[in-house]
């Protein structure tokens, strides 16, 4: 395990030169998926008016049911290079087999391990021989003590640019999708040098709650946020009933901005224009 007793400065991770960690917070954003080259452009448009340093977006995605869309493979992280680009930000795609870690380390500047993959230990290994950071999400169903030995099948490997994600874990109570647990944020920042970061969005799966919680992970001590956004998420084929639309995360965004500076982090920004 991380050893406590052996306490390490805090580790900054740069993806591609946005930085997490040590004081620097990461503002992540994007589709669930990318589900067209015309939506993301749509959705790097607004993206550009605000401080978000690192864009999201699924072209492998794994779902719960096999009718429901899975994404567009390699064409998905072509445009996600392509807006990313257009942006002047990093973007992070989730790898979902050791099958598709080449095809996601050719374009993406960060990996992403989700929740249904934080146990698949082969997945783990391989992207812990790559150079290539690792956001790793907590599994659903995983306590911490779990979630840290994941990290440690990455650490094994020779990579210590992982990038810890609480994202929600299934509780008792249907109202919510998931119970986004901030015991965890806090816990983790005592405990390990890595950064840590919350996912609001999976972490209760409802548009309503997501500003309220982001704000709520800031004060817990988290190092930065992952937020889902559509232009018109009635429409999603992926997540849509928890995804902001334009008006909500640019008013998001402008708070997100303020509180972090209160909270004494910086929120690196990168040069759009």
């Amino acid at each position: 395990m991380l050893k406590v007793e052996q306490k390490r400065p805090t580790k900054i991770v740069d993806i591609s030169g946005t930085k997490v960690g040590g004081g620097h917070f990461l503002f992540c954003a994007g589709p669930c998926a990318v589900e067209s080259r015309e939506l993301l452009f749509k959705i790097a448009d607004y993206l550009k008016k605000t401080p978000v340093n690192l864009l999201r977006g699924g072209a492998f995605k794994p779902r719960t049911s096999p009718y429901s869309f899975q994404g567009l493979g390699e064409d998905g992280l072509k445009i996600l290079k392509e807006v990313s680009e257009y942006l002047g930000i990093p973007f992070v795609s989730e790898v979902t087999d050791t099958k598709y870690v080449e095809i996601v380390y050719k374009y993406a500047d960060c990996f992403q391990i989700g929740s249904r993959n934080m146990s698949s230990f082969e997945l783990l290994k391989e992207v812990g021989k790559t150079d290539k950071p690792v956001l790793l999400k907590r599994g659903m169903a995983a306590t911490v003590k779990e979630f840290l030995n994941a990290a440690e099948y990455i650490l094994n490997e020779g990579n210590e640019n992982v990038i810890l994600c609480e994202r929600g874990i299934r509780s008792f109570d249907p109202e919510f999708r998931n119970i986004l647990d901030l015991n965890a944020v806090a816990f983790l920042k005592q405990k390990t040098f890595l950064p840590v970061i919350v996912d609001p969005s999976h972490g209760t799966g409802k548009r309503s709650l997501v500003r309220r919680l982001s704000l709520a992970a800031i004060a817990a001590g988290s190092d930065g946020i992952i937020v889902e956004t559509h232009p018109n998420p009635e429409k999603a084929l992926s997540d849509g009933f928890q995804s902001l639309n334009i008006k909500e995360f640019i008013s998001l965004s402008q708070e997100i901005s303020s509180f972090v500076s209160y909270s004494g982090y910086e929120l690196q920004k990168h040069q759009k224009d």
